[in-house]
């Protein structure tokens, strides 16, 4: 073959190679738009020389990324966490599909900056902001990756749901204000939602979908799952997003997830459940429509269940005794949470529960003879509130007798009646005891307590105090609850036939009787 050919040849296979290295690049460039995995627009309110460098270098986005990341770990270091909010912005922009950088930055947001500000409004944009940033654009971009599930809930459980930040109760009330017009007055409302038959039903479930990126459907299989929860607390929004981020690693069974990552995820479930067990139910007060947060007490069996999985999940000897301190004292809340909501077979069952599986353990801190087996449940509820079976101080048994009976009438007026039957009962069970220990002491003599009914009756008489008592309309319903004359100028006392009669010895345990009493 002469050269001339050889050259026409080659010539041929290049133009050949070139024309087919074209086609595939077209391929890929199509891939990769559909896969969102090219991105060449400027970043929005970078510095004329940054936008321009990040377009001229294509490739190299990385390169400058890191530059930005380090420059963001000294500005933390250096506590300035507002400038750290831009920069991190254009490294989300520039590398969308890095996960530590939407984490980094929602914390930052969620945590860092928020506690910055004395208003409470202005922490709960911040918060809120760290939500949005992780749900509307983390997840947009790496919807399978199991730390933006557990972050973003860890934001509901940890930031909103638990007490760690004074702004907490806030942060409750504006995100039940959220929620409520989407799961109503009884937290869940699944059906509407579902299957909207009005107009304005239907915007309602598109906006829950569109904004909040809620699913009313899988909604429904999580509270089915692990529920019943009500959807205005933020434990129910924590427990969501957790499961949501398991169903993403089992609907890609490719894809590599750390064991680490999955057990955190069911982790932040199991501690949201406990949560709500203390303050997963809402109740709205009629009167001032101020929000009060009751026990979830419904979760009592799979918050049990799960420990027994968190138990079975753990290998080292240390993390297993850990589980079962952590068992033990809730199944000592949960039997005083349902003896006080006048759950009391239910509350009686877990106590046999408990001392069946640490009979050997006492049930009271302050006092290591307490094992189940010494105490009767109605005794453990009493040393509940009382705080120390044994104290027979005197004032400090007024005090737990009169905010009992003050909370029973409290309960009462917003139509709390089995627990304001309890508390009452608690109440007079508080002021047995210390009778009977005063009788029976050895030493020096103890003072005994006013008369019950005095006790009730100062307690009532605040509460129905026009001036400092409680709200018009709440001493209206306590008077009709107990039957006392409409409040008039005059006097606002109730007669002492009708306060007295409900003394500490007709008092029985297991009685549903009206506060009327």
């Amino acid at each position: 073959m002469n050269s001339r050919l050889k050259k026409i040849l080659l010539l041929v296979l290049a133009a050949a190679l070139l024309a087919g290295s074209g086609q595939m690049q077209k391929m890929l460039n199509r891939d990769r738009e559909q896969l969102d995995l090219t991105r060449t627009t400027p970043l929005k309110s970078a510095p004329p020389l940054l936008a321009f460098t990040t377009v001229a270098l294509g490739g190299f986005r990385g390169l400058i990324s890191n530059f930005l990341w380090i420059r963001a770990n000294d500005l933390q270091q250096a506590g300035k966490y507002f400038e750290m909010v831009q920069l991190s912005s254009w490294i989300t922009d520039l590398e969308p599909h890095f996960p530590q950088v939407w984490l980094f930055q929602a914390w930052n947001m969620a945590w860092n900056i928020s506690v910055n500000f004395t208003d409470f409004s202005d922490r709960w944009h911040w918060v809120e902001r760290g939500l949005e940033l992780l749900r509307d654009d983390g997840l947009r971009y790496n919807p399978d990756d199991p730390l933006l599930y557990f972050q973003l809930s860890w934001i509901f459980q940890s930031k909103m749901g638990q007490n760690m930040d004074d702004a907490n109760q806030y942060y409750k009330e504006q995100w039940a204000n959220e929620m409520m017009p989407f799961f109503g007055q009884d937290g869940t409302n699944f059906d509407e939602l579902i299957h909207p038959q009005t107009p304005e039903a239907t915007a309602r479930a598109g906006q829950l979908r569109e904004k909040y990126k809620m699913d009313p459907v899988f909604a429904k299989q999580v509270d089915a799952e692990w529920g019943p929860l009500d959807w205005r607390v933020p434990e129910a929004s924590a427990i969501y997003w957790a499961a949501l981020g398991l169903e993403k690693a089992r609907e890609n069974p490719e894809k590599i997830v750390k064991a680490s990552d999955l057990t955190a995820l069911r982790r932040s479930i199991y501690q949201s459940m406990l949560q709500a067990l203390y303050h997963g139910r809402l109740v709205i007060n009629p009167f001032d429509k101020s929000y009060d947060y009751y026990p979830d007490l419904d979760l009592v069996s799979k918050i049990n269940a799960a420990y027994d999985t968190m138990y079975a999940e753990e290998s080292e000897a240390g993390q297993k005794q850990a589980v079962q301190n952590a068992h033990r004292n809730f199944l000592r809340d949960a039997v005083y949470f349902l003896y006080e909501d006048n759950r009391i077979a239910e509350a009686a069952k877990w106590y046999a529960y408990l001392g069946r599986n640490y009979p050997n353990l006492p049930i009271l801190d302050s006092d290591p003879t307490s094992l189940p087996s010494q105490l009767t449940l109605d005794q453990y509820a009493v040393a509940c509130v009382q705080g120390d079976v044994k104290d027979i101080d005197q004032n400090r048994t007024v005090a737990a007798v009169e905010g009992l009976l003050g909370r029973a009438y409290y309960e009462l007026a917003i139509g709390q009646d089995d627990r304001a039957t309890i508390a009452k009962l608690l109440a007079a069970k508080i002021y047995q005891n210390y009778e009977t220990k005063v009788a029976s002491f050895q030493g020096q003599p103890r003072v005994g307590l006013p008369p019950f009914a005095d006790i009730n009756r100062t307690v009532l008489n605040q509460l129905l105090d026009p001036k400092q008592g409680l709200p018009y309309a709440a001493r209206a319903v306590l008077r009709t609850q107990l039957r006392l004359p409409s409040e008039t100028a005059a006097t606002n006392a109730p007669p002492a036939a009708v306060v007295s009669t409900n003394a500490p010895e007709t008092v029985e345990t297991n009685a549903a009787g009206s506060m009327a009493k």
